[in-house]
């Protein structure tokens, strides 16, 4: 910015210059050649009253105008003590000859001189001076002396205002420099300076933010989770140690029965059944339930109608009620269908053998709104706010099988999907959820509302 600014400046001074010259030479030659012209007609009046021959020409004074008479011979004549003039060019011997009345010619053809030449009589008077550049000279050498002290002024004024409006980036980068070398997340930007700055300090301030509460999940998750596998963890490694021990005892079929062995069997696999489920929705709450997956244009319908499916094979015997109707959104397929499997799933460890999980999906606006309730005990009034919340397992669902972690995660795409989720109670008495999420314009593609039992 200080070179930027120095040379702006240099090139303002070196184009006012340059102006300035042109106009002020312009100015003194058309001050010099009328002064010339005002002597000439002085000159060739008193010639014509007194005759070229015999008009008095006094001495030269040592300075200032020569004069000279062009007599019709063509000879001259010039004042005593005079320095020598060019001789006469053939353009002025035209004018003494009549050939045209007056002529100025250049300092560029006569040796550095300016000189007039005017018709007087039977030949003409002629009144010259030397081109004298020096105004010009002084004039250059003080804008040059101006130029220089602006450049200077220009860079110092430059480089104190760079330095000022950049030393918020300083500090800046300075802070960003902390924190990546020292992980310090919660070291925050001060917030100053202005305009761009200011939004830039923000915006990083606003993105610290952001890490701070995303290693503060991540730290939540990591605790929640061990606090979640310990249990499962340490009743299968000690039925497993139980199991090894007798076994190198050589009592496993004595100490033992039939039933026993059965009954630990079942439960082994029901916790590796459980370490499993446990593990998936951790990886997918990890990764945000999004993924690399693309968001496309769907029938929320299919989603819903693959989703209840998949829960009807994951346990045999559960009855899902569907009344669905085609509304498209922009999601991701995989993702969605997982947060519907969830709340399907939680629907049916609370629905009765009897009583099937209900399922409607239609449009509403510009929304399209899932509901899945189940005819179960409901969710208590204090357990409502939390029920979103991660590893949450009310007190009547802790006998239950899962993670705590399926209504998280359903929460959580539903988020990334522009939504919401709410939970009430059912007119079966049991828990509802809702899920709003917007519609999208459809494909034109027929479909049939579906009502499977």
């Amino acid at each position: 910015m200080t070179v930027i600014a120095a040379t702006a400046i240099a090139v303002s001074v070196f184009l006012a210059f340059q102006v300035a010259s042109e106009l002020m030479d312009r100015k003194l030659r058309d001050t010099a050649a009328t002064q010339l012209r005002a002597d000439a007609r002085v000159l060739a009046t008193n010639a014509e009253r007194a005759g070229l021959a015999q008009v008095q020409l006094p001495p030269y004074p040592g300075a200032g105008r020569l004069v000279r008479v062009i007599l019709p011979d063509g000879s001259t004549r010039t004042p005593a003590g005079q320095p020598a003039l060019p001789s006469v060019s053939e353009s002025a011997g035209s004018v003494a000859r009549g050939a045209s009345a007056d002529l100025l010619e250049s300092t560029d053809w006569n040796d550095g001189y300016r000189v007039y030449t005017l018709r007087a009589g039977d030949g003409a008077v002629q009144v010259a001076d030397l081109a004298d550049d020096s105004p010009i000279n002084q004039f250059g050498f003080g804008m040059l002396v101006i130029g220089l002290l602006c450049v200077a002024g220009g860079a110092l004024v430059g480089r104190t205002v760079a330095r000022t409006g950049l030393a918020p980036i300083d500090r800046l980068t300075a802070a960003a420099v902390h924190v990546a070398n020292t992980r310090d997340l919660d070291a925050g930007i001060p917030d100053e300076g202005g305009g761009e700055i200011r939004r830039l300090i923000q915006a990083i301030n606003d993105m610290l933010a952001a890490l701070r509460d995303s290693r503060r999940a991540q730290r939540l998750l990591a605790e929640d989770a061990a606090h979640e596998l310990k249990t499962p963890l340490t009743s299968l490694r000690l039925n497993i140690e139980l199991l090894v021990r007798l076994d190198r005892r050589g009592t496993l079929d004595t100490a033992l029965s039939a039933e026993s062995r059965t009954r630990l069997l079942t439960d082994l696999g029901a916790q590796v059944a459980e370490l499993s489920t446990l593990a998936a929705e951790l990886t997918d709450l990890a990764r945000g339930d999004v993924g690399d997956e693309g968001a496309e244009l769907l029938d929320l319908a299919d989603v819903v109608v693959a989703a209840a499916a998949q829960a009807r094979s994951r346990k045999p015997g559960l009855e899902v009620a569907l009344d669905v109707t085609s509304v498209w959104v922009n999601g991701r397929p995989a993702a969605l269908q997982r947060a519907v499997l969830n709340l399907v799933d939680n629907a049916g460890k609370w629905s009765p053998a009897d009583q099937p999980v209900q399922v409607r999906l239609r449009a509403e606006g510009a929304s399209a709104a899932l509901e899945v309730d189940d005819a179960g005990p409901g969710i208590d009034a204090a357990d409502v706010p939390r029920v979103f919340d991660r590893f949450y397992r009310a007190d009547s669902a802790r006998a239950m099988p899962g993670s705590g972690l399926g209504l998280s995660i359903v929460q959580r795409v539903v988020l990334a999907h522009g939504g919401r989720v709410t939970v009430a109670r059912s007119a079966r008495g049991g828990a509802l959820l809702r899920v709003d999420i917007p519609a999208a314009a459809p494909i034109a593609r027929p479909r049939e509302d579906t009502a499977v039992g």
